[in-house]
């Protein structure tokens, strides 16, 4: 803490941008692992149990009320109301048959739920991708400054160089520190996404062909 310190007040205003960057970065990557890892969990609950309340119903209006208690980040109620929903005359969509209107409305649906469960794997994926160059940039710079302050003193010695050249690198540390939990965070989530979506899919393929068999 000494060091960060000490960096904080001799850097100038380039190594104190390049701080504050990262630190937001982090703030931001923090704020959406603890939000994702909250959101997917729920939703990964709320899948598995909603899909066995819902086929455990008689029928589709029953199931889709029996599903809104329990479905709480709206994974599987998206894709039984698409399907619940009056088709407006005089449509193209009500022009086209049933088997088609079913696989639109499940498809569009789908895209919806599966775009909300995917929100921030973008911001995670560019820190982890940026915030180590960050980090090295901050190094080099701050290396770069301490180089130039030495210079004006006229005299060069070890304990000269190796005190601010090691402050400097505790920059591209703090890049790293940045870097890793997103990273982590990202394939981790990604996997949990991936695990949702072929759940999703494998339920609006099942939604579809039981209304497909049911009599008009």
């Amino acid at each position: 803490m000494n060091g960060l310190a000490h960096l904080w007040q001799e850097g100038d205003a380039v190594g104190r941008a390049v701080a504050a960057m990262l630190l937001i970065m982090s703030v931001s990557a923090w704020v959406v692992i603890f939000w994702k890892g909250w959101l997917l969990s729920r939703a990964r609950r709320d899948l598995v149990r909603g899909a066995q309340v819902f086929w455990g119903s008689t029928d589709l209006a029953s199931g889709q009320a029996a599903l809104v208690p329990i479905d709480r980040e709206a994974v599987l109620l998206p894709l039984v109301e698409s399907v619940s929903a009056p088709v407006g005359t005089g449509t193209l969509a009500a022009q086209s048959d049933r088997e088609a209107q079913l696989t639109r409305r499940l498809r569009d649906s789908l895209h919806d739920v599966l775009q909300r469960l995917q929100a921030g794997q973008v911001l995670l994926a560019s820190v982890g991708a940026v915030a180590p160059f960050v980090g090295l940039f901050g190094t080099v710079w701050g290396i770069y400054h301490a180089m130039i302050r030495i210079s004006t003193e006229g005299s060069v010695s070890l304990d000269k160089v190796a005190g601010p050249v090691g402050e400097a690198l505790i920059m591209t540390a703090a890049g790293l520190a940045v870097a890793i939990p997103a990273v982590l965070a990202y394939n981790i989530f990604g996997k949990f996404v991936s695990a949702c979506e072929a759940d999703l899919e494998g339920f609006a393929h099942d939604l579809r062909e039981t209304l497909l068999n049911q009599p008009d």
